[in-house]
């Protein structure tokens, strides 16, 4: 992809600043081989029990307790995200940022599905990437997220010259569809999620 002559050089946050609870090498392997980042997003099976014995659990874990995800760790998941244009994570370009993650309740006291929120940034305010962008981040949180979260990704209010008609197509779940069927657009979107640690 070509870099953006409008923003050759755009402003780059350190990786040490950035907001994480990480603070070791994250991939650091396990006696078993796992690497631990996404164990808690699979249920652990014990095949001494019968799994349809009992009664039924809505929760991510066998004990039937819901795991709390916060902002931090949604941050964690999108931050490493590479930038489609720049060979930087969307979180060194500032284009994904913690005060920007909300994880908004159940609307309803009969439903469980809690729904996440990121507000994404352009670097420049006609940034015609953003909706490949945005489509990345979709992915990886639906990819990561237990199936209690739906996702809403949108471009910050007033960053980007057309966020309306780029919020609309994000927001359009048969355009989603139709893009994540898109060859070119999945290998550009692979590529970006190759980074993700």
């Amino acid at each position: 992809m070509e870099i953006d002559k409008d923003n050759a050089n755009p402003t780059i946050l350190n990786p040490s600043d950035l907001p994480s609870r990480r603070r070791e090498p994250l991939a650091k392997q396990r006696d078993d081989g796992g690497s631990g980042l996404f164990d808690h997003l699979v249920p652990a099976y014990n095949y001494l029990n019968d799994p349809f014995d009992g009664p039924a659990s809505s929760g991510d874990s066998d004990d039937g307790s819901v795991e709390d995800i916060d902002e931090q760790e949604i941050y964690d998941l999108i931050s490493s995200i590479s930038d489609p244009e720049h060979p930087l994570s969307l979180g060194s370009l500032a284009v994904v940022n913690l005060p920007d993650i909300f994880i908004q309740p159940p609307t309803s006291p009969r439903s469980a599905i809690s729904t996440v929120l990121v507000e994404i940034t352009p670097t420049i305010t006609h940034c015609s990437l953003a909706t490949v962008i945005g489509l990345g981040v979709r992915v990886r949180l639906e990819q990561a997220l237990p199936p209690r979260f739906r996702v809403d990704v949108r471009i910050k209010k007033g960053t980007h010259s057309t966020d309306d008609a780029v919020n609309k197509q994000l927001g359009d779940k048969e355009r989603v569809a139709a893009a994540l069927e898109n060859g070119t657009l999945m290998g550009v979107i692979r590529k970006m999620l190759s980074t993700c640690e």
